[in-house]
């Protein structure tokens, strides 16, 4: 036990500065291909901070039938959630303000889509190697279309002040060290929880959901401390994305149509949070009538940080132990 605490130290840290480097190198990237901060939020930081939860999530579903599939489902509903409350909140109280740029409720909206259609899929009948086959071709959808409508979700184009292959290097190397020390957060939680004796969904969903949420966290405060912002909403909507559709289909497909289980099956309820905290974000914080430029508050970060200690605290009391 006290080797995986120590295990989950170093993780936390080493994940803090690869992400530092990460976002500094994605923005220079973005600048050297004069695409806006957004896209490369979406495409190049979403992609590699949801790269923990494909690797967790597959191979849970592989290797440890319906209750690794019900860890993986966990995991994909709680990160989803974490990032549109913790992940949002967090730098806003840090950081004391965090700005939406022009095309938020686009990628809001577009993020919400795909979480939408997911919950649809998890929470309708059991896994089958059609659904992972639809989730996949939905993703390829969704970033032909991030890609096409680049001008449509905001963000600008920085000045190009580097030279030579330095950006790259600090992108690559950022994403390896992040995805690593990720993955070493998530191994030595998911110790931890075994440890305590509890279900696979709750574990999913609440300790490794958490652990795999943290590189968009550290990400996200990186990109708020440097003024960034196009890089966090970004951030988020790749992530929910990748989460949703990538993630998904591929635990779709590594389950291979073996059904849930009572014990195993995540409760509908959570499902249905993520849904609402996703078009509630819209609904709620940016609003259909409000500006697109605007300043998130420190009372809608703690509404926002409240919502998340609300539904794990509720994931607590009804399905932390069989």
């Amino acid at each position: 036990m006290v080797f995986n605490i120590l295990l989950l130290a170093l993780g936390v840290a080493g994940l803090t500065i690869a992400a530092d480097r990460f976002v500094v190198g994605a923005a220079q990237v973005a600048a050297r291909l004069r695409v806006s901060t957004v896209v490369t939020g979406a495409l190049i930081i979403g992609f590699g901070t949801s790269a923990p939860e494909l690797v967790v999530s597959t191979l849970a579903a592989l290797t440890e039938g319906a209750e690794g599939t019900a860890l993986a489902m966990g995991n994909i509903v709680g990160s989803n959630i974490a990032n549109l409350t913790l992940v949002l909140a967090i730098p806003v109280l840090l950081v004391g303000r965090v700005i939406l740029e022009e095309g938020a409720k686009r990628q809001v909206a577009f993020s919400a889509v795909g979480v939408t259609v997911f919950a649809f899929f998890a929470g309708w009948g059991e896994p089958a190697i059609w659904k992972g086959i639809g989730l996949a071709a939905l993703a390829a959808v969704a970033l032909v279309i991030v890609i096409r409508l680049r001008d449509d979700f905001g963000g600008v184009s920085p000045p190009d002040t580097t030279q030579g292959l330095r950006p790259w290097i600090w992108t690559a190397l950022g994403l390896v060290g992040t995805v690593g020390f990720a993955l070493l957060v998530v191994r030595s939680a998911t110790s931890i929880a075994d440890t305590m004796g509890w279900t696979g969904g709750f574990v999913g969903f609440g300790l490794v959901a958490l652990g795999t949420s943290l590189p968009e966290l550290v990400t996200v405060l990186a990109a708020a401390r440097r003024n960034e912002t196009g890089l966090i909403i970004g951030n988020l909507l790749g992530s929910n994305l990748f989460n949703s559709l990538t993630v998904g289909a591929a635990v779709f497909l590594a389950n291979g149509g073996e059904a849930y289980g009572d014990v195993a099956r995540l409760p509908v309820w959570t499902l249905l949070s993520m849904v609402v905290v996703s078009w509630g974000l819209i609904l709620g914080l940016i609003g259909w009538g409000k500006k697109d430029y605007r300043t998130i508050k420190v009372w809608e970060a703690s509404i926002l940080l409240a919502v998340y200690v609300g539904v794990l605290g509720l994931m607590v009391i009804t399905g932390a132990t069989a």
